[in-house]
C-alpha cells in the first residue's frame, strides 16, 4: 500500500473541502475523531459481527470495503491534521488473534486513546489496529487502495454537487 500517495490524495481532498466550506482556520480534529467513530460503527453494522441475535449475513464485500475506506479517509486526515503525513511509517498489519468484534473494540479504544494523546505512537497503533481489522474482514491492501481511489473520486463529485 502506497501510504505516501494516499496521504497526498487525502491532503488534496481535505484542502478542497476546507476551502469550499471556509474551514481553513478551524480546528477539525474533534470532528474528524467523531466522524471516524461514526464510520467505524457503520462498518461494524455492515459486517454484523456483533449481532448475535440475528441470522442475517453480513453485507456484500463491496459494501464492507466502501465502509472500510471511509475510515481510511478519516485516519489519513487525522494524521495530516497532526503533521504525521511527513513522517516515515512502518505500519504492519499482523494477523490478529481475536474476533472481528474484539478488533472493532480495539480500534474504538485506539481512537479514544489517540484523541487524548495526539501522539505519533498512538496514531500508529490506531492505524495498525484498523489494518488488522482489514485482515479479519478479508480486505487486502490492493483492494483497500483501489477502493480508496474510487471513493476519493466519489468524494470530489459529492463536493461538486453540494453534498
Amino acid at each position: 500500500m502506497n501510504l505516501v500517495k494516499l496521504f497526498q490524495m487525502q491532503k488534496a481532498l481535505d484542502s478542497h473541502i476546507e476551502k469550499k466550506h471556509q474551514l481553513q482556520n478551524e480546528d477539525l480534529f474533534s470532528r474528524k475523531i467523531l466522524a471516524l467513530l461514526v464510520e467505524l460503527g457503520e462498518l461494524a453494522n455492515e459486517t454484523r459481527c456483533f449481532k448475535f441475535w440475528s441470522v442475517k449475513p453480513s453485507s456484500p464485500k463491496d459494501v464492507i470495503l466502501e465502509e472500510f475506506v471511509d475510515g481510511v479517509h478519516f485516519i489519513l486526515s487525522l494524521g495530516i491534521e497532526c503533521g504525521f503525513d511527513q513522517k516515515g511509517m512502518g505500519i504492519k498489519a499482523a494477523q490478529p488473534e481475536c474476533s472481528a468484534t474484539e478488533q472493532f473494540l480495539s480500534v474504538y479504544e485506539g481512537v479514544t486513546i489517540f484523541q487524548k494523546t495526539k501522539s505519533f505512537e498512538d496514531y500508529l497503533r490506531l492505524f495498525e489496529a484498523y489494518l488488522q481489522l482489514a485482515v479479519l474482514l478479508g480486505i487486502s491492501y490492493e483492494d483497500m487502495e483501489q477502493a480508496y481511489f474510487s471513493k476519493n473520486e466519489v468524494n470530489y463529485l459529492r463536493q461538486q454537487n453540494n453534498y
